[in-house]
């Protein structure tokens, strides 16, 4: 296993070298997540809860280990390269074209990069949250924003970066691929139509985590022309919506931006709704309406300060028909509260005699 079956240059790759770099990076894969495991374990047994940048410390501590994976899988190379230098070793090119020279040690800056790239993301997440933890108006969701947002200029800097480290001329990459972006832009309109909208959502903030909005015609559910739904994540081309039945929706963000959305986390806190009730002919309008007044004031979530009251909409050919208006806070279980109503409802028209009608046919057989 000793033996060199590849020579780049000055050094020899043997079959050890394979097997020292698997073992490390292995390694360190397990060891973080034994650490990571360990260190949960210990803060449990101790009771102590660990959440929102408390949580990002433990990550930025136990990601470290790669960074020390990465030069222990450097000094391994010197298993069988004892004469070479170190210098000489990492910066010996392992990729040469035109101007274009790759060293060891270039690729090494480059994983650092992208390390370090997602240390600072991490980092400032944990300054957001130490400067925000104490504040009355804290909002999670704005906070969210300002980390997508950080995460998209870090990762293109890193890339910007790289490019340079492995000197390759980003001008010269952009200039030489025009037509090819172009086509691109033009096969992949909608996919940027929908990055543009993410940017646009997280730069307004009017859309944030946790918000419950109502989508209006967009047909996300079946059979329904409105989707109530909560926002879980919203990423750089898609974002991810829970509605009431408990379907997680993945929607381009250009659907946030074109269709209608009222958000209903942002807008007054009350909101009135409605309940349509089908009463027979003959009964007594009055104690009909008292009875969904009495319905509506028995539920815990229905603004007493609020008025509440009843409108006849029609009378219909079935039924006189009227509904039930009332306040009540905009909530993600608005629609079990209806139904808590439409229960006592049919309770107190039982005990009072009160029938609702369903519509009849008369057929008639001239034959």
């Amino acid at each position: 296993m000793s033996e060199t079956f590849l020579k780049i240059g000055p050094f020899n790759i043997c079959l050890w070298n394979l097997v020292f770099l698997v073992v490390i990076f292995v390694s360190a894969v397990i060891i973080r997540k034994l650490l990571s495991r360990f260190l949960k374990q210990t803060l449990k047994n101790n009771n102590i809860q660990i959440e929102g940048r408390k949580e990002t410390y433990l990550k930025l501590f136990t990601q470290s280990v790669y960074l020390i994976a990465l030069y222990v899988a450097v000094l391994s190379f010197r298993f069988n390269n004892a004469n070479v230098t170190f210098e000489e070793f990492i910066k010996y090119n392992l990729i040469s074209f035109g101007n274009v020279h790759i060293s060891l040690y270039n690729l090494i800056l480059v994983i650092a990069i992208f390390i370090v790239a997602r240390m600072v993301i991490n980092l400032y997440k944990l300054y957001l949250g130490k400067r925000n933890a104490h504040k009355a108006n804290y909002d999670p969701g704005v906070e969210f924003v300002y980390v997508q947002l950080a995460k998209y200029v870090v990762n293109l800097l890193s890339i910007v970066l790289a490019l340079n480290i492995l000197n390759i001329n980003v001008t010269l990459i952009l200039t030489g691929s025009v037509g090819l972006l172009v086509g691109l832009g033009l096969g992949l309109q909608d996919v940027f139509k929908d990055m543009i909208a993410g940017v646009v959502l997280l730069v307004e903030g009017n859309l944030k985590v946790g918000d419950i909005v109502e989508i209006n015609g967009g047909n996300l559910v079946k059979d329904a022309s409105t989707t109530v739904a909560k926002i879980l994540k919203i990423s750089f081309r898609t974002t991810q919506i829970e509605t009431r039945e408990g379907n997680v929706l993945i929607i381009p963000n250009s659907r946030l931006t074109q269709q209608q959305v009222e958000n209903w986390s942002h807008s007054s806190p009350l909101s009135m709704f409605t309940i349509p009730v089908v009463v027979d002919f003959g009964f007594d309008t009055e104690i009909v309406s008292n009875l969904l007044i009495l319905a509506a004031k028995q539920h815990p979530k229905v603004k007493k300060n609020e008025p509440v009251f009843v409108r006849l909409s029609k009378f219909a050919d079935h039924g006189i028909e009227l509904e039930l208006v009332f306040w009540a806070e905009h909530s993600w279980d608005i629609g079990n509260y209806k139904s808590d109503i439409r229960f006592e409802i049919d309770k107190l028209f039982r005990e009072h005699g009160i029938i609702i009608p369903y519509p009849t046919r008369t057929i008639i057989n001239k034959g």
